[in-house]
């Protein structure tokens, strides 16, 4: 940056001095104090990230500071971020950054956004403070008073800590860094949902749990959750009840059955005693999961069929559960009415009074099958039977198809053009990568039949090793050449040349020959990266470390010049 100001004096024909435009730069730059600003990835490396905020000196912030959602950051050289700039420079005359303080500020302003929107904002409790609880939202810190917990005090919220809640916020003070939320306040609205929901969905026959909230001599008010019902004491039970506090406690939790429900007086009336002597009463005892039974389809229905378990208890076997393998195919078309068959218990809802039943698995999983006979590495035959934008189906024994992959078609081309190589009804050879019994998927590839000619390629090559390339493309973004055995490699432009002015792709030409150092093999992209630049950096610096010295006076250009002189000698 200084030699830069040094080139605007000369251009300048000397009217500002260097010392001037330095002064007027750190000015600028003194005022971005306390500020999120854009900075440039310079370099990454020992878990520090290296910035240029376009001050006279970089920054370095720690590469966690990036991640986010406890996944590992992906920062590289070039890409552009915000940070907090504390300071200018600190004793080591570096920049003073901060990531997390830019997140806060981030986060800020979207608090701010929310509170003035009225909107909820997500947040997890971690901490008990004097008169309630720290909240975090997103990187800052709100206040929870204990009166905004819950609708009801709270004995224990241990429950409540490090689990994500919505909140309201209340009152936010950015110039103290005071936020005070309320949990309370989204409770009572969504109670007030709720209460309006149930009530707009109440009818009679309905069966629901509900909690005693007051007693009386007539009978018990029981919340059905937000919205009161009256439980007279003549249909508590089939027995006779001289007082409802014989049966009943104020706060226990009841099933009952809406006998009457008035629309326009919202009059609710319930009844316990109706749910006696009733066949589905016991019934996850006498029907456990996983335990097969034997039944009758009384009906058929475009999503399954239902069968009769005992008189008054049916299930329902979806049809997603009758098949293993006819996945499309109307339920009318497996089972008939009156047809006896044996099912497995799936799930029971007593409250629901619902029964789901299973069909297929009374029968043996294909896929079960087949991973036993076939595992991962089995070779294969078998027919297209399907062809879409992603992959072939491909026909396997036991009347299951796996897929193979446009990805897994062909090691050199891309799966588009692979896939003009099939049709419907070829047979072909496959190998079994992966079969997921629990999904009923099986993951097959074509390219797996033979070695992968890139890792052959690539054997040789190492991470840091400089290499000759020849140029086979000029773009905007930098240069493609070629490696090795014929495979492509790229030079992005930032790595042309360690001398900015330099880095222009249209100074090569295709054909043209350069020495350049490899930076990264991806063989999952199949991919090989290279610079120039880390190339001539690493030359610099084993020239530094040759020819130069801390006493011996010597310039810089002087060191380059002896290394390079002694690099012909050597060519020659």
């Amino acid at each position: 940056m200084a030699q830069a100001m040094a080139r605007t004096a000369e251009d300048r024909g000397g009217k500002e001095s260097f010392a001037a435009l330095l002064e007027e730069s750190l000015g600028t730059a003194e005022s971005l104090e306390g500020t999120v600003v854009k900075g440039r990835v310079v370099a990454v490396e020992n878990d520090m990230v290296t910035i240029d905020v376009g001050l006279k000196s970089e920054g370095r912030v720690a590469l966690k500071e990036f991640s986010v959602g406890g996944q590992p950051a992906e920062l590289k050289a070039g890409d552009t971020v915000e940070v907090y700039l504390e300071r200018m420079e600190d004793k080591n005359g570096e920049a003073v950054l901060s990531r997390e303080k830019a997140k806060r500020e981030e986060a800020w302003a979207l608090l701010e956004k929310s509170f003035q929107d009225q909107t909820r904002v997500t947040g997890v409790i971690f901490g008990r403070v004097k008169g309630g609880f720290t909240v975090d939202l997103s990187g800052a810190v709100a206040f929870l008073p204990g009166s905004q917990v819950d609708i009801r005090p709270v004995r224990d919220i241990s429950p409540l800590l490090g689990t994500p809640q919505p909140f309201q916020i209340l009152k936010m003070d950015r110039s103290r860094g005071n936020i005070v939320v309320s949990r309370r306040a989204v409770l009572e609205e969504s109670r007030a949902e709720a209460r309006s929901e149930l009530v707009a969905n109440l009818k009679e026959g309905q069966v629901l749990q509900g909690v005693v909230k007051n007693i009386t001599d007539y009978g018990a008010f029981v919340d059905l959750g937000g919205v009161d019902g009256l439980l007279h004491v003549t249909d508590i039970a089939w027995r006779r009840i001289n007082h409802p506090s014989e049966a009943l406690q104020i706060g226990q939790t009841v099933t009952v059955q809406v006998i009457r429900f008035n629309p326009e007086t919202q009059r609710i009336s319930l009844g316990m005693k109706q749910l006696e002597a009733d066949p589905w009463e016991g019934v996850e005892a006498k029907y456990p999961v996983s335990a097969r039974f034997k039944g009758r389809v009384t009906n058929i229905t475009d999503y399954g069929a239902f069968v009769e378990l005992e008189p008054g208890i049916e299930g329902l076997v979806h049809v997603s559960e009758m098949s293993w393998t006819k996945k499309n195919v109307h339920p009318g078309k497996i089972v008939s009415t009156s047809q006896e068959v044996e099912v497995m218990v799936l799930d029971v809802d007593p409250q629901k009074r619902r029964i789901s039943l299973g069909l297929k698995q009374c029968l043996d999983n294909p896929w079960e099958t087949f991973v036993d006979k076939f595992p991962a590495g089995t070779e294969l035959e078998g027919e297209v039977k399907n062809i879409t934008e992603f992959g072939l189906f491909v026909g396997l024994p036991g009347d299951i198809d796996g897929m193979v992959h446009m990805s897994d078609l062909d090691w050199n081309r891309s799966g588009e053009e692979a896939m003009a190589d099939y049709k419907k009804g070829d047979r072909v050879k496959v190998k079994v990568l992966d079969v997921d019994v629990d999904k009923e998927r099986i993951s097959l590839g074509i390219k797996q039949l033979s070695n992968d000619p890139f890792e052959a390629a690539t054997a040789g090559l190492k991470k840091g090793e400089v290499v000759t390339c020849t140029v086979t493309q000029v773009t905007d973004g930098g240069i493609e050449v070629t490696v090795g055995e014929g495979y492509t490699g790229f030079i992005r432009k930032s790595d042309l040349s360690r001398d900015r002015s330099e880095q222009r792709p249209d100074r090569f030409a295709v054909g043209e020959k350069v020495d350049a150092k490899v930076t990264q093999i991806d063989r999952g992209s199949r991919r090989i990266s290279l610079s120039i630049k880390a190339r001539e950096m690493e030359e610099e610096k084993q020239a530094m470390a040759e020819y130069g010295s801390s006493d011996s006076g010597a310039s810089l250009g002087d060191i380059l010049g002896a290394a390079l002189k002694r690099r012909q000698q050597t060519d020659d």
